[in-house]
Protein backbone atom coordinates (compact mmCIF):
# COMPACT_ATOMS: atom_id res chain seq x y z
CA UNK A 1 0.00 0.00 0.00
CA UNK A 2 2.87 2.43 0.77
CA UNK A 3 4.33 1.89 -2.69
CA UNK A 4 1.00 2.83 -4.25
CA UNK A 5 0.67 5.85 -1.97
CA UNK A 6 4.22 6.93 -2.82
CA UNK A 7 3.62 6.59 -6.56
CA UNK A 8 0.28 8.40 -6.35
CA UNK A 9 1.78 11.18 -4.27
CA UNK A 10 4.66 11.52 -6.72
CA UNK A 11 2.29 11.91 -9.66
CA UNK A 12 0.10 14.34 -7.73
CA UNK A 13 3.22 16.33 -6.70
CA UNK A 14 4.19 16.80 -10.34
CA UNK A 15 0.65 17.63 -11.44
CA UNK A 16 -0.59 19.93 -8.66
CA UNK A 17 2.24 21.88 -7.00
CA UNK A 18 4.49 21.23 -10.00
CA UNK A 19 2.02 23.09 -12.16
CA UNK A 20 0.91 25.73 -9.66
CA UNK A 21 4.36 26.64 -8.28
CA UNK A 22 6.55 25.70 -11.26
CA UNK A 23 4.94 25.53 -14.67
CA UNK A 24 2.41 28.38 -14.29
CA UNK A 25 4.99 30.88 -12.97
CA UNK A 26 7.27 29.92 -15.83
CA UNK A 27 4.43 30.41 -18.36
CA UNK A 28 3.68 33.81 -16.82
CA UNK A 29 7.26 35.08 -16.72
CA UNK A 30 9.61 32.81 -18.63
CA UNK A 31 11.55 33.03 -15.36
CA UNK A 32 13.08 36.21 -16.75
CA UNK A 33 14.99 38.23 -14.17
CA UNK A 34 13.98 41.88 -14.06
CA UNK A 35 16.01 44.55 -12.29
CA UNK A 36 15.54 44.59 -8.51
CA UNK A 37 17.53 44.87 -5.30
CA UNK A 38 19.85 42.02 -4.43
CA UNK A 39 18.27 41.74 -0.98
CA UNK A 40 14.89 40.98 -2.58
CA UNK A 41 16.43 38.31 -4.80
CA UNK A 42 18.09 36.73 -1.76
CA UNK A 43 14.81 36.78 0.17
CA UNK A 44 13.12 35.19 -2.85
CA UNK A 45 15.68 32.39 -2.94
CA UNK A 46 15.23 31.88 0.82
CA UNK A 47 11.44 31.57 0.39
CA UNK A 48 11.81 29.10 -2.48
CA UNK A 49 14.51 27.10 -0.72
CA UNK A 50 12.49 27.10 2.50
CA UNK A 51 9.17 26.27 0.88
CA UNK A 52 10.38 23.28 -1.13
CA UNK A 53 11.47 21.12 1.83
CA UNK A 54 8.19 21.83 3.64
CA UNK A 55 6.28 20.86 0.52
CA UNK A 56 8.23 17.62 0.15
CA UNK A 57 7.89 16.92 3.88
CA UNK A 58 4.11 17.40 3.69
CA UNK A 59 3.81 14.99 0.79
CA UNK A 60 5.96 12.44 2.63
CA UNK A 61 3.75 12.69 5.74
CA UNK A 62 0.73 11.74 3.62
CA UNK A 63 2.51 8.58 2.48
CA UNK A 64 4.31 7.55 5.67
CA UNK A 65 1.77 8.57 8.27
CA UNK A 66 -1.51 8.85 6.41
CA UNK A 67 -1.02 5.87 4.10
CA UNK A 68 -2.47 7.76 1.17
CA UNK A 69 -1.95 10.81 -0.98
CA UNK A 70 -2.84 14.51 -0.81
CA UNK A 71 -5.02 14.00 -3.89
CA UNK A 72 -8.74 14.08 -3.07
CA UNK A 73 -9.25 11.01 -5.30
CA UNK A 74 -6.87 8.90 -3.16
CA UNK A 75 -7.13 10.26 0.40
CA UNK A 76 -5.25 9.07 3.44
CA UNK A 77 -6.43 6.23 5.65
CA UNK A 78 -5.40 8.19 8.75
CA UNK A 79 -5.44 11.88 9.60
CA UNK A 80 -1.97 13.37 9.15
CA UNK A 81 -0.97 15.06 12.42
CA UNK A 82 2.82 14.82 12.60
CA UNK A 83 5.74 16.91 11.49
CA UNK A 84 4.84 20.38 10.24
CA UNK A 85 1.15 19.50 10.73
CA UNK A 86 1.71 19.87 14.50
CA UNK A 87 2.27 23.60 13.92
CA UNK A 88 -0.16 24.51 11.14
CA UNK A 89 -2.96 22.64 9.37
CA UNK A 90 -2.00 23.70 5.86
CA UNK A 91 1.79 23.53 5.50
CA UNK A 92 1.56 22.24 1.93
CA UNK A 93 -0.45 25.24 0.73
CA UNK A 94 1.75 27.65 2.67
CA UNK A 95 4.84 26.10 1.09
CA UNK A 96 3.40 26.50 -2.42
CA UNK A 97 2.54 30.14 -1.70
CA UNK A 98 6.05 30.73 -0.29
CA UNK A 99 7.56 29.32 -3.48
CA UNK A 100 5.39 31.55 -5.68
CA UNK A 101 6.11 34.63 -3.56
CA UNK A 102 9.79 33.72 -3.63
CA UNK A 103 9.67 33.69 -7.42
CA UNK A 104 7.97 37.08 -7.38
CA UNK A 105 10.84 38.51 -5.34
CA UNK A 106 13.52 36.67 -7.32
CA UNK A 107 12.26 37.56 -10.79
CA UNK A 108 10.74 40.96 -9.85
CA UNK A 109 7.62 40.36 -11.92
CA UNK A 110 4.39 41.79 -10.47
CA UNK A 111 2.32 39.24 -12.38
CA UNK A 112 3.57 36.65 -9.87
CA UNK A 113 2.27 38.70 -6.93
CA UNK A 114 -1.14 38.85 -8.60
CA UNK A 115 -0.92 35.14 -9.36
CA UNK A 116 -0.02 34.40 -5.71
CA UNK A 117 -3.10 36.34 -4.58
CA UNK A 118 -5.32 34.36 -6.97
CA UNK A 119 -3.78 31.05 -5.87
CA UNK A 120 -4.14 32.08 -2.21
CA UNK A 121 -7.82 32.93 -2.66
CA UNK A 122 -8.44 29.65 -4.49
CA UNK A 123 -6.63 27.63 -1.83
CA UNK A 124 -8.39 29.30 1.10
CA UNK A 125 -11.75 28.75 -0.62
CA UNK A 126 -10.94 25.11 -1.36
CA UNK A 127 -9.89 24.48 2.24
CA UNK A 128 -12.92 26.26 3.72
CA UNK A 129 -15.64 24.88 1.47
CA UNK A 130 -14.33 21.42 0.52
CA UNK A 131 -11.37 20.18 2.52
CA UNK A 132 -12.44 21.08 6.06
CA UNK A 133 -15.99 19.68 5.73
CA UNK A 134 -14.61 16.53 4.08
CA UNK A 135 -12.05 15.98 6.84
CA UNK A 136 -14.67 16.63 9.52
CA UNK A 137 -16.93 13.95 8.00
CA UNK A 138 -14.11 11.49 7.47
CA UNK A 139 -12.26 11.85 10.78
CA UNK A 140 -14.97 13.29 13.06
CA UNK A 141 -13.97 14.25 16.60
CA UNK A 142 -10.25 13.63 15.95
CA UNK A 143 -10.23 16.28 13.22
CA UNK A 144 -12.37 18.68 15.25
CA UNK A 145 -9.93 18.48 18.19
CA UNK A 146 -7.03 19.03 15.81
CA UNK A 147 -8.80 21.92 14.12
CA UNK A 148 -9.48 23.64 17.45
CA UNK A 149 -5.86 23.25 18.57
CA UNK A 150 -3.84 23.92 15.40
CA UNK A 151 -4.29 27.09 13.34
CA UNK A 152 -4.95 26.81 9.64
CA UNK A 153 -2.66 29.53 8.33
CA UNK A 154 -0.45 31.11 11.01
CA UNK A 155 1.76 28.45 12.62
CA UNK A 156 1.79 27.80 16.36
CA UNK A 157 5.02 28.56 18.18
CA UNK A 158 5.04 25.16 19.88
CA UNK A 159 4.05 21.79 18.42
CA UNK A 160 0.62 20.43 19.22
CA UNK A 161 0.89 17.36 21.41
CA UNK A 162 -2.78 16.39 21.38
CA UNK A 163 -2.45 13.12 19.49
CA UNK A 164 0.22 10.57 18.73
CA UNK A 165 0.37 10.27 14.91
CA UNK A 166 2.14 6.94 15.14
CA UNK A 167 -0.75 5.36 17.03
CA UNK A 168 -3.05 3.18 14.88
Amino acid sequence: MKTRALAGSGVFFLVAPGTVAGLAPWWLTGWELRPTWLALRILGVVLIAGGLPFLLHSFWRFVAEGRGTPAPVAPTERLVLGGAYRYVRNPMYLAVLAIILGQWLLFAQVVLLVYAAVVGLAVVSFVRFYEEPTLARRYGPQYEAYRRAVPGWLPRLTPWEGSDPTRP
